[in-house]
Parts: structure tokens; sequence; C-alpha cells
């Protein structure tokens, strides 16, 4: 359960540091916006290591169904867009895959 909170995390700052990006290059805020932008991409590299995982391919597989539903959620939180139902739907497929991916070596080796 720890890997998913790393995953959330991880997600947050990633999220936030390529945000920022965003509106510094398409809404047209000030380049100040790039310090933030770096620290938090460097937090989530940072908190991505933290996943108990064999090999980090495998991390970040199984990363990338948590950065779907998070990224729903920034949507609906930040943007204040509503997030449509087969959104949802494909989210929880991506973290069904996302559990497959990380429980799949316990299964494999017992």
């Amino acid at each position: 359960m720890l890997n998913y909170l790393w995953f959330f995390l991880a997600a947050i700052f990633e999220i936030a540091g390529c945000y920022a990006f965003y509106m510094w290059l398409r809404l047209g805020k000030t380049a100040w916006w790039l310090a933030p932008a770096l620290l938090s991409l460097t937090c989530f590299a940072l908190l991505l290591t933290r996943v108990e995982a064999a090999y980090a391919g495998r991390a970040y597989a199984a990363y990338g169904g948590i950065y779907i539903v998070t990224s729903l959620a920034w949507l609906a939180l930040v943007e204040r867009a509503r997030p449509l139902g087969s959104d949802w739907l494909g989210a929880l497929l991506c973290v069904l895959g996302a559990t497959v991916i990380l429980l799949g070596p316990r299964f494999q080796n017992a």
C-alpha cells in the first residue's frame, strides 16, 4: 500500500511541475514559474525512487495508472473541469493494470 502513496505524491509533484511549465509557455505567465516547476519535478523524481520494485521500468509502468487518476483529480480540483464517466472508467482500468503490474512478480514467484 505504501507504493500507492509514493505514486500519488509523485504524481502530484509531476503534474504541478508540468502545469507550471504549461502556465509559462501556454498561458503567458512569467518565467518565474520555472523555479517552482523545476523544484516540483525534482521532488517527483525523488519520490518515485521510494517505490519498492525490483526494476525501475516496472515501477514506472505501474505509476502510469496512478498518474492518470491523479491527473483527473487535478482536472477537477485545479482546472475546475468535470471529468467524464468514461474518464473514470478508463482510470479504473489503469489502476487495475497498475495493480497487476505491481503484484505480478509476487504471484510468479509463488
